[in-house]
């Protein structure tokens, strides 16, 4: 009976160390910004991306207020146009979470009149592949549930092992 206790135990852990490698990283877009029109750095959206690799499965979450802002993805030439016909989705409601579903540039706006012209617009590039394991990201810029859980799995692992 112990032996089967202990190779539960052990199931656990490996299970919750998987989770934890493999979840997906979310982002603020902007950071404390949000999606909005930068005011006091024009590339605020170049500069925030500059140091964060991207994988299938992260997760944009854009901060903004529903009618004053929204967010689309587009092509590239509507991209570098920032000009928001055919766009590829748009959501209308903030906060908005996208989740990158396939490699290579993607490209959001804002279709507000202006608003693209004005900054408000990110490239983001999507390699294949998990998040970085071992590297710790705070939770303001990760999902810290699967963490959680992670740990409570090891804690009823250990108390099962005692």
């Amino acid at each position: 009976m112990a032996r089967k206790i202990s190779m539960i135990a052990l199931f656990v852990v490996l299970a919750a160390t998987l989770l934890q490698s493999m979840y997906a990283g979310t982002y603020i877009v902007g950071d404390s910004s949000g999606w909005q029109i930068p005011t006091n750095n024009a590339n605020l959206y170049d500069d925030w991306v500059d140091n964060k690799d991207f994988v299938v499965g992260d997760i944009l979450v854009f901060n903004f207020t529903t009618g004053e802002h929204d967010v689309a993805e587009v092509t590239e030439a509507a991209y570098d146009a920032c000009i928001p016909t055919n766009t590829i989705f748009t959501e209308n409601k903030g906060p908005a979470g996208i989740t990158l579903g396939s490699t290579g540039d993607h490209y959001f706006i804002c279709t507000f009149p202006g608003h693209c012209l004005g900054g408000q617009k990110l490239k983001v590039e999507v390699q294949s592949g998990t998040s970085t394991p071992g590297i710790f990201t705070p939770p303001s810029s990760a999902s810290s549930i699967v963490a959680t859980l992670s740990l409570v799995f090891m804690s009823v692992a250990l108390v099962l092992l005692c």
